[in-house]
């Protein structure tokens, strides 16, 4: 397979890991939290998890794309390591539920933080938002590389601004947080078990470069350092922001509410400003979604590659872009939008979801027992951080089964769909004239097929 023409750098890569990090958990989990948990250090000790967990993760996606060195994250490695089946699974989950429906979501986020200062309904600034950023990502890697630098750093300075001025400043009367260590053992609680499910909310995409590994110069130097570069500063970012929300508003304002960066932003500078914040969370959801929009449509790439079914949506264009799979994945996250019927995909989406994660760290254990030396980057401390990251997602998994059945057997009747789907794509004969249609200006790239 011959790479795509433009390639970008670690920088590059990482600012599409901080885009996809750095989103709506950041500015509105703290809220949900801190009613079940009102210890200041036991929340941040949660977020330090957090960002430690997602660490583990880093380090295992970035043996697994040196070593595998295709686009497609979990489809990609999946398919590799256990069967085409999952790894086709995996695609599925992702374009109908973790990337769609979370473009739709910050999508509608944007529309209602934008729409005190722009004026216009909530619905038009949502959909604008996807045509226009599915547009600017039609163009090229490198147009799209630059749009994303840009946004991510608009991102970083605001979300850096906030939580220094929020450790800085000056903190109102009135303002309480327990911050006593007297209470650490609440950590192990239910509560904070509940609590910790929506930090690794906030912490996901921790792996988002991993589906562009083609896309990225040098990929066994580059990909690692843009993980793991990317997890750290977004670790050490979320870590200030949420002291800060606590420190400045308390945890009887924060508590139960969603916004709670308009509300810590208000104690800090005045309602006003509190409005002027929230338009400005509004601008840096755009961001999620234009790296969303990016990675996405890569899946769907890797899918095409090797199954019949989305063939015609592996197509490349001339630039080496997957145009086909990008306004697919638009079309889809309209559709939710114009709906609204992705809140209750996002409620089950969760559980399935962090299931393929724990699939492709498995997969690198299988991988390190097949062929002990490694041809690329080597996780440091093996296989410490696969063992903290599987148990924890184990303990998730567990958990939201527990406590979440319906939306946890609703996301798996998402697999058994998908599974559904597999056997259609297995029984289409490769001669079949919609496929020779597919065919005809395919270009070489998307031409490859796995081996079974």
């Amino acid at each position: 397979m011959s790479a795509p023409t433009a390639k970008i750098g670690w920088r590059s890569a990482a600012a599409l890991v901080l885009a996809n990090m750095i989103g709506t958990g950041a500015f509105t989990t703290l809220g949900l939290q801190l009613e079940w948990l009102s210890n200041g250090s036991v929340l941040l000790l949660l977020w330090a998890i957090g960002g430690l967990v997602a660490w583990c993760g880093a380090v295992s996606y970035a043996e697994l794309g040196t070593r595998l060195p295709r686009s497609g994250g979990e489809a990609h490695f999946l398919s590799e390591i256990f069967h085409p089946m999952l790894g086709f699974l995996s695609g599925w989950v992702s374009l109908t539920v973790g990337f769609a429906a979370a473009v739709a979501l910050s999508a509608m986020a944007v529309g209602q933080y934008l729409t005190t200062m722009t004026g216009l309904p909530p619905l038009l600034t949502a959909t604008g938002s996807i045509v226009l950023l599915s547009l600017a990502h039609s163009f090229g890697t490198k147009e799209s590389s630059r749009l994303q630098n840009v946004l991510t750093a608009l991102k970083l300075l605001v979300v850096l601004a906030l939580g220094l001025a929020g450790a800085v400043l000056p903190v109102s009367e009135g303002v309480v947080i327990d911050w006593s260590f007297d209470r650490m053992d609440a950590v192990w609680s239910p509560g904070a078990a509940i609590a910790m499910i929506s930090v690794f909310y906030a912490f996901s995409g921790w792996n988002a470069a991993a589906y562009i590994v083609e896309e990225i110069r040098e990929p066994r130097k580059n990909l690692p350092r843009a993980l793991i570069i990317g997890t750290l500063v977004v670790s050490g970012l979320f870590i200030l922001l949420q002291y800060g929300f606590l420190r400045q508003a308390g945890s009887a304002a924060l508590a139960g509410q969603i916004d709670v960066a308009q509300i810590a932003a208000g104690a800090m500078f005045g309602p006003r400003m509190g409005q002027l914040v929230s338009v400005l969370i509004g601008v840096l959801l755009l961001t999620g979604i234009s790296a969303m929009i990016w990675v996405g449509p890569r899946v769907v790439r890797a899918m095409g590659d090797g199954h019949q079914l989305w063939r015609t949506f592996g197509q490349l264009s001339k630039k080496g872009l997957p145009l086909r799979a990008t306004w697919l994945q638009g079309g889809i996250s309209l559709f939710l939008v114009f709906t609204s019927s992705f809140e209750r995909v996002l409620l089950y989406s969760g559980f399935v979801l962090q299931l393929f994660t724990f699939l492709a760290v498995i997969g690198l254990l299988l991988l390190r027992l097949r062929s002990p030396g490694t041809a690329g980057y080597s996780s440091p401390l093996y296989p410490l951080p696969q063992l903290i990251f599987l148990a924890f997602s184990t303990w998730s998994l567990v958990y939201l089964l527990r406590n979440q059945p319906v939306e946890s057997l609703l996301g798996l009747l998402n697999v058994v769909a998908g599974l559904a789907a597999y056997y259609f794509d297995e029984r289409i004969p490769a001669e079949d004239g919609l496929l020779k249609l597919a065919g005809k200006g395919e270009s070489r790239e998307s031409g490859h097929k796995k081996n079974s």
